[in-house]
């Protein structure tokens, strides 16, 4: 039997009972006359519809966050005095039933519901919280919704809904939030289905490919939002001029919305937007209209970021930017941005993530930029114009997990504080720079280094042993990948030969990159213990002595690359345990003896491997010998086809007429009729052409 306790509400006049020990079964439960009763997370099963059933006192019922399963039961319909009721987080299946009135709230969310919402939700007149979210609900979003007068929270946020928005949405006044996102909705919303809505506080409408939001310049919202979504919808008429009335927006997210042609001159009169997301539009022109009036929030919870990446933006970046001192996540990554890096950048002591790739950028990074903290923990400075040495002052952030150089002009040696300080590191990419020096020994102390690619410098001296005690190498359950790092930015890697590029699947990348420099001396055995490497290049550079015996042990390796280098002796037999490995090149070298056998490599063929493609015939006689086997047998198939064909049309329409008198009987009438249609209209055909010569 479980604990009881009565706790007094003086204020409310009311008695609380809450369960202290959690029951195993809730028909413990039906011998109270409860009002209320809230179980979370400690019922599984199927859902207890008779014990609830008998609970006709109920008002409020909360089976949240448990492992109920099956369908709704009907027996809830008994329940004439339930107002709120919460199954969100089951696995409750089947559709939602209609019989629940008299609802207050209703919160099905986080199941596996399916068919579609109920038209009878229209008769709920009482419901101001609905959610539906996160289901399997299919079909279109009723008309009936539009009579829920008293509404103020509407979410069916990821499922399968479809067809278009009903105009009748706009007739919910109290409406505070509207949530539709993650669905296949479509057509076009605009002002009629805004209209009325003056309590709204948040619009959620985002990843609705087919869905296009249409409405006047001149049109006057009736709201104020704090927070909207419309990214991956259709955003027609240029950048949307209702939004120059929200002034208290905090959060406003338009990626991929299909927005072309520059920021209008009225956002730089907005008030500052603590997350701006116009990522992956075609926006074009001049930063310097970014929102900028009021002062800068850097109190609240919620994320404070400003995401333009993949869009058109050129010129150089405005000092203006500099405000944002309560910047979280900065990403101007893919645009045609040029000039200088601001000195100011450095005010944004709060950054996580500095994202500056793929632009025209140019001179040095100036020390000034680096933030004075240690939050920072991605740099990507990738794919510009950026020269000179590293600044020391970067050693100073110790938090950096992912530093990102990689194709600019940036030269010097490597300095050993990269090892000493940036512990953290997992991703240290320096490809294709201008760097000279040997690789510091220091880059041995970074445990967590996945991905260590300094491939197209200049550096030179022999591979440092200790590389092969990196442990985030060695054992891939090490990864290190906070969530700081799990943004949109991506990073190239070249793998089985071609340069790929990575966003979501970065973690579970492990790379060692040395190729194209200038590296000599021998490959060191002790690399051959980073067991969870999954590609290996070191080619192109001076490298001598032989493969190592041990190179077996590399046993997630699916690319392996050390062509172009000094390589003597045997290929080691081990290397035919690679069972992973797709991409291998050991060409231009001076290798010897026979290629050793491997699962893997049994699968390739060619000169100098021991597999022949052409197994000992010509490659053209073998060609046209299957050419001439092929149409062979295509003509084989030819006639069997229209055999097979004849057979069934046959049969299809003889057999029918043999075992179907009345449809025999109908066939024949029909043909009868028709021939007779023939003769008289060939009769009277040539009677009228008889009569022309006559007349002649």
């Amino acid at each position: 039997m479980a604990t009881l306790q009565a706790l007094l509400r003086v204020s409310s006049n009311q008695f609380e009972i809450k369960l202290i020990d959690s029951p195993k079964n809730i028909s413990e439960c039906s011998q109270y006359s409860f009002e209320r009763l809230h179980l979370d997370g400690s019922l599984k099963g199927a859902f207890p519809a008779d014990s609830l059933g008998r609970m006709v006192n109920l008002r409020g019922l909360r089976l949240s966050s448990n492992g109920l399963t099956g369908p709704i039961p009907e027996s809830l319909g008994r329940l004439r005095l339930l107002e709120e009721l919460d199954l969100s987080h089951n696995q409750l299946t089947g559709p939602i039933p209609t019989f629940i009135g008299g609802l207050t709230q209703l919160d099905l969310s986080y199941n596996l519901l399916n068919g579609s919402i109920p038209e009878s939700f229209g008769s709920l007149t009482a419901l101001t919280y609905l959610d539906l979210s996160y289901n399997q609900l299919t079909g279109h979003v009723p008309t009936s919704l539009g009579r829920l007068v008293s509404l103020q929270l509407f979410r069916v946020r990821s499922n399968s809904l479809n067809g278009t928005v009903p105009v009748s949405i706009g007739q919910l006044t109290k409406l505070k939030y509207l949530d539709i996102s993650e669905n296949s909705l479509e057509g076009v919303i605009t002002e009629v289905h805004l209209a009325k809505l003056s309590m709204l506080k948040y619009l959620y409408a985002s990843s609705n490919s087919k869905l296009t939001f249409n409405v006047s310049h001149e049109w006057k919202p009736p709201f104020q939002l704090m927070y909207a979504d419309l990214s991956s919808s259709k955003i027609i008429n240029g950048f949307p001029e209702w939004l120059r009335t929200q002034k208290k927006l905090r959060s406003l997210r338009l990626s991929n919305a299909s927005i072309t042609g520059p920021l209008p001159t009225w956002l730089r009169k907005m008030p500052l937007v603590s997350f701006l997301d116009l990522s992956h539009n075609k926006l074009s022109g001049p930063l310097t209209n970014l929102p900028n009036e009021g002062s800068v929030d850097v109190s609240g919870s919620y994320s404070k970021a400003l995401f333009l990446q993949d869009n058109l933006f050129n010129e150089s970046i405005p000092i203006s930017l500099c405000r944002r001192i309560d910047l979280e996540y900065l990403n101007l990554a893919r645009n045609r941005l040029s000039g200088k890096l601001p000195n100011c950048l450095g005010n944004m002591r709060n950054l996580y993530t500095m994202q500056f790739s793929s632009n025209q950028l140019s001179g040095v990074v100036p020390s000034s930029i680096l933030p004075q903290s240690s939050t920072l923990r991605w740099l990507n400075l990738n794919d510009n114009h950026f020269t000179g040495e590293l600044p020391q002052e970067l050693g100073n952030l110790r938090e950096l997990q992912i530093l990102d150089l990689g194709d600019n002009g940036f030269s010097g040696n490597l300095p050993e504080w990269i090892g000493e300080n940036l512990t953290n590191l997992i991703v240290f990419r320096l490809h294709k720079n201008n760097f000279t020096g040997s690789i510091s020994r220091s880059l041995c102390n970074n445990s967590f280094l996945q991905i260590l690619d300094v491939a197209h410098n200049n550096l030179m001296g022999p591979i440092p042993h200790c590389l092969g005690k990196l442990d985030a190498m060695i054992n891939v359950s090490n990864s290190s990948f906070s969530s700081y790092t799990s943004s949109e930015e991506s990073l190239n890697q070249v793998m089985k030969g071609v340069s790929l590029e990575y966003t979501k699947t970065i973690q579970y990348v492990i790379n060692m990159d040395l190729s194209s420099n200038k590296l000599v001396g021998e490959i060191p055995v002790k690399l051959m213990s980073l067991s969870a490497l999954v590609g290996l290049n070191l080619s192109n550079n001076h490298l001598n002595g032989g493969i190592p015996d041990s190179i077996g042990k590399l046993k997630a390796l699916t690319s392996l690359d050390f062509s172009g280098n000094q390589l003597t002796g045997p290929i080691p037999s081990s290397i035919g345990a690679l069972n992973f490995l797709s991409h291998l090149n050991l060409s231009h070298n001076n290798l010897s003896g026979q290629i050793p056998t491997g699962s893997q490599l049994q699968t390739l063929c060619g000169a100098p491997l021991p597999k022949n493609c052409s197994n000992n015939e010509d490659q053209t006689t073998m060609h046209k010998n299957s050419k001439a086997a092929n149409h062979k047998s295509n003509k084989i198939w030819f006639y069997m086809d229209i055999m097979c064909g004849f057979a069934a049309g046959f049969w299809g329409v003889i057999g029918v007429l043999l075992f179907k008198k009345h449809w025999r009987h109908k066939l024949f009438m029909f043909a009868e009729e028709t021939v007779d249609k023939i003769y008289v209209a060939v009769v009277l055909r040539f009677d009228k052409m008889k009569r022309g010569r006559e007349s002649a």
